[in-house]
């Protein structure tokens, strides 16, 4: 058998069915009218906030990244959780606006916007993160134009990666940000032009579980922005330190010390350079706040056997959760956490693999891990599906559609 990834804290049964927000998941697919269904968890989401916000620093705000999961019922739960909120795109600032989120607490990263996002950000009051001076210039052209002054930020691209990082989003060549070396000249730029300075996004790495490298990256990112600030010989009104905290998802996976991570970034609090004294600074989080608070529902509708090999096929599968099927940038195949729910505290007895209903062999939730044995009718789960799942995977693929999703 191949070893599933860790199932996250939080999670019981009921009855021997596994249960979210105090009921069994049967509750909420008879409530949600059927699978697929993502099912999140309000409490688990407050929890890990209230965890986060006692870890760190008192003067650390925290910002949720909406590109992770922006199902409109969960991003009215983060307004209450959260200070601000980062978006990537002209449609994530339309959800924004939809779900009332305060516009002024919300800024937008990302390569290649297009002028008409950077104009309704502009009228908006969003803080644009910029990318190039390219966009620095159109930006200001833009606010000249409409008479409204642009708030900007410049996203810096360091000379540092976040090391164990999943995702590297800096050090060396990137289509993220402005090389270090070029940002005090765009700084005296963006203050030339009359817009409203408003700091710098330094975003090195993500999905990384050593605390150890975290805090260290978080040293080098306090370093870059007194430097940079230095040299551009303006202070700091803001500064976005980037996520970098990743969740366990595959075996022999361990959650970072966040208790490590916040007692080392209370320390470089505690030695800031004068330039950043009055600097309001801030983490960017996704998938550490909400991914572990999610679960993918899928029910069995075939039970088969082929050459010996136990397949449990699901009216699920990759185009809702193209993570777990191991095909969204993972070099080597690896098991996501994952159970039969409606079996969840009984024992395993057989070696079997969970996949969906698509024609293509990639189309794989679990590679021959150790269930209880499951039949017909039974549901299927996938953990850490809270983010990068249905927004994230190819839901028109052969025409199945969507997944429902409900926030409990």
């Amino acid at each position: 058998m191949k070893p599933l990834g860790p199932i996250p804290a939080g999670y019981d049964a009921i009855d021997g069915v596994l249960a979210v927000g105090g009921k069994p998941v049967t509750h909420w697919v008879e409530q949600a009218g059927g699978t697929p269904l993502f099912l999140y968890s309000a409490d688990l989401v407050g929890t890990r906030v209230a965890e986060l916000r006692a870890a760190m620093p008192e003067r650390l705000a925290l910002h949720y990244a909406m590109k992770a999961n922006p199902f409109p019922p969960l991003l009215t739960l983060m307004a209450g959780l959260v200070d601000g909120f980062d978006i990537a795109s002209g449609g994530e600032l339309e959800m924004a606006a939809k779900a009332g989120l305060p516009l002024d607490r919300v800024s937008f990263a990302g390569p290649g916007k297009r002028d008409g996002e950077l104009e309704a950000a502009i009228r908006a009051g969003v803080t644009l993160n910029l990318e190039s001076e390219g966009e620095a210039a159109r930006a200001i052209a833009i606010g000249e134009k409409t008479g409204v002054t642009p708030r900007l930020a410049i996203r810096v691209n360091p000379d540092f990666d976040l090391k164990g990082s999943g995702m590297k989003m800096g050090g060396g060549a990137k289509p993220f940000g402005v090389d270090a070396e070029r940002v005090p000249a765009l700084v005296r730029t963006v203050l030339a032009s009359g817009a409203e300075w408003r700091g710098f996004h330094i975003f090195a790495g993500s999905q990384a579980l050593d605390a150890e490298a975290i805090a260290g990256t978080q040293a080098q990112t306090l370093a870059l922005a007194g430097r940079l600030a230095e040299e551009s010989g303006a202070t700091l009104p803001h500064c976005n330190l980037g996520g970098g905290l990743g969740i366990p998802y595959f075996p022999g996976d361990t959650p970072a010390d966040l208790a490590l991570v916040g007692e080392r970034l209370a320390e470089q609090f505690a030695k800031l350079p004068d330039v950043l004294a009055g600097t309001a600074f801030c983490m960017e989080l996704g998938r550490y706040l909400v991914g572990e608070a999610g679960v993918y529902l899928a029910r069995i509708v075939d039970r088969k056997v082929s050459h010996g090999e136990v397949f449990l096929v699901t009216d699920g599968g990759l185009h809702h959760q193209l993570a777990a099927s191991g095909n969204f940038g993972t070099v080597v195949r690896r098991n996501y956490p994952s159970a039969i729910a409606t079996r969840f505290d009984a024992p395993v007895e057989e070696e079997a693999s969970i996949v969906g209903c698509l024609c293509t062999p990639l189309d794989k939730l679990a590679d021959k891990g150790g269930f209880p044995r499951a039949d017909v009718g039974d549901l299927a789960v996938v953990f850490c599906a809270g983010a990068y799942g249905a927004s994230a995977s190819p839901a028109a693929f052969l025409g199945q559609g969507p997944a429902m999703e409900l926030l409990v």
